[in-house]
């Protein structure tokens, strides 16, 4: 399971979010395995006054947060940073430079999906990868 957030400059994100939604959902699919299927994402376009960031980042500055069960290696979770940086910049046109990227981990216990408590779920994959 995972719940990605993109956050951005309203314009930035507004123009790019297809490009992006299509590149950070293929990557989740390569490193963590997650089904083609599993698309769950919020982007969230801000306003200049409410997105404020170092001078040296770009209007093309981004932040990804990826909340996922905890049981990926560290391996995979480095596989998945360094495809997205790579793969947003090659598909999306946004240097790794503006690109920041948080994975967020909690036990499937935390998680609340369809009625029920995440652990006692069959999701029909593999976490632990």
């Amino acid at each position: 399971m995972s719940q990605v957030r993109i956050y951005g400059h309203r314009h930035q994100l507004e123009e790019h979010r297809t490009e992006l939604s299509n590149c950070i959902h293929s990557c989740l699919v390569e490193a963590i395995r997650l089904p083609e299927s599993k698309r769950f994402q919020r982007f969230l376009p801000l306003d200049d006054v409410d997105f404020i960031h170092p001078p040296d980042r770009t209007n093309d500055y981004i932040i990804i947060e990826i909340s996922m069960f905890t049981g990926r290696s560290i391996e995979t979770r480095k596989r998945l940073i360094r495809l997205l940086f790579e793969r947003i910049e090659v598909q999306v046109g946004i240097a790794p430079h503006d690109v920041e990227i948080t994975i967020i981990e909690s036990p499937a216990e935390n998680w609340g999906i369809r009625g029920r408590c995440g652990d006692e779920l069959s999701l029909g994959y593999d976490v632990e990868v």
